[in-house]
């Protein structure tokens, strides 16, 4: 969430950047600064009451002394008593008002982030590689994986519904060893602590990283236990030092997770139906960090790179794309794209989404650090990135590296984890 300070003394600039997203949030920041400024009141009411009450019962005590009537005075100390109980009760709600409408307010855009409305407002940074040149007409991951055998979408439905699938024989190898091949890249050359965490979390948790309670609907909830699903690793380990304060000289804090995500997608209705692209669970490895605000910029143009990393080694062609204002994700201060190109889909693709959230985050679940000993905890910033979709890597592969007979050649650098296996055909 925002500094409710930065609010209260900068409203138009607060008003000014989060229009820049696209949205309207002039009603909103108006309506916490209303709250803020009746809660201000209230507490300063509630000041002035007790002082009074302070000051009375030392009279009170003086005239006990002096054996002097003071009836009328503890009559007037009760009437305050009751005035204060219920300004406490008003102060409870207009708090409780004033959080839940601060979560709905986005991070503010960082001044080096394009203005644009949409994605047409984002962009390009950098390219790397060549998309390939077929003497064939290249097919989509979907026609292949099913020619294979090894992309299973009529039985995948059949269990789950529509947007799920399933793998087998070497389509599931290949998936496992991604997983392998990425964390073994992040932990042994990019310098990333592996974690394996739960993929039920408290709602606190998804509050911490912005998804609740703005996209509620968008999230598998498990109302029997209050559990959520994660929709990216990012939730869980991004909150497993929430409520902590931490060391300056320990940060940046680098870790990456494996985990399975799960999403409804409910505002995506009709968009890249078919194949592995947008689909209800898939499997990612995530790159989290947290670090100092004086870091967190040079820490995102880092992260960038190790995961364009992974589909360098992969040899896929991908670019870099900073986002505009108006295509940033909600908890986001400043985001790169990396898309890869898939050439039976004709596209760039989404591969991995890096972003710095600076202390947005951090207040939402009140991570901070002590810059040294003896100084007062500041919040943490948090960066966050895919490293990469697995899903969208193989899919990736098997548009790339399809032959002309139907076959697919597998990338060198996967060959060990699939027990030296070249070729799916």
């Amino acid at each position: 969430m925002l500094d409710l300070r930065l609010i209260r003394e900068q409203t138009e600039f607060v008003k000014e950047r989060l229009g820049s997203r696209g949205d309207n949030y002039d009603e909103l920041i108006d309506q916490i600064v209303s709250l803020d400024e009746k809660r201000r009141k209230i507490i300063a009411e509630v000041e002035n009451l007790k002082h009074r009450r302070n000051l009375v019962s030392k009279e009170i005590g003086v005239m006990m002394k002096e054996g002097k009537d003071v009836t009328a005075l503890r009559e007037e100390m009760r009437q305050v008593g009751d005035q204060i109980n219920e300004l406490d009760a008003l102060l409870r709600n207009v708090e409780s008002e004033l959080e839940r409408l601060t979560l709905f307010v986005p991070n503010i855009p960082h001044e080096s982030v394009p203005v644009g409305r949409d994605e047409s407002g984002n962009k390009i940074v950098r390219v790397w590689g060549e998309p390939k040149e077929f003497d064939f007409e290249p097919k989509p991951h979907w026609e292949i994986g099913e020619e294979l055998g090894i992309i299973d979408f009529y039985r995948g439905v059949k269990l789950s519904g529509s947007r799920f699938y399933g793998l087998k024989g070497l389509g599931a190898t290949l998936e496992r060893a991604l997983i392998n091949f990425m964390l073994d890249l992040h932990t042994k050359e990019h310098g990333y602590t592996e974690v394996f965490l739960p993929f039920l979390v408290k709602p606190y948790c998804m509050e911490g990283t912005g998804q609740l309670p703005k996209f509620s609907e968008e999230m598998y909830w498990c109302e029997r236990d209050n559990l959520w699903l994660i929709p990216t690793a990012e939730v869980s380990v991004t909150n497993l030092h929430r409520e902590e304060i931490l060391d300056a000289e320990d940060l940046p804090l680098k870790y990456v997770s494996y985990s399975a995500c799960f999403r409804r997608e409910a505002g995506a209705a009709g968009k890249d139906i078919k194949g592995v692209i947008r689909v209800h669970q898939f499997n990612k490895v995530e790159l989290v960090k947290i670090t100092t605000p004086e870091q967190s910029y040079e820490e995102l143009e880092s992260m960038v790179r190790d995961a364009c990393h992974v589909l360098e080694l992969l040899k896929l062609p991908h670019r870099v794309v900073l986002l505009c204002t108006g295509d940033l994700g909600f908890s986001a201060s400043k985001t790169y794209d990396i898309e890869v190109w898939m050439p039976g889909m004709n596209r760039w693709l989404e591969i991995s989404s890096c972003s710095n959230c600076e202390d947005f985050q951090a207040r939402r679940m009140n991570l901070r650090y002590r810059p040294y000993r003896g100084a007062k905890p500041r919040y943490a910033h948090t960066l966050n990135g895919s490293g990469v979709a697995v899903g969208r890597t193989m899919a990736a592969i098997l548009e790339n590296y399809q032959q002309k007979d139907g076959s697919i050649v597998l990338p060198e650098v996967l060959r060990t984890y699939l027990k030296g296996v070249e070729r799916i055909g």
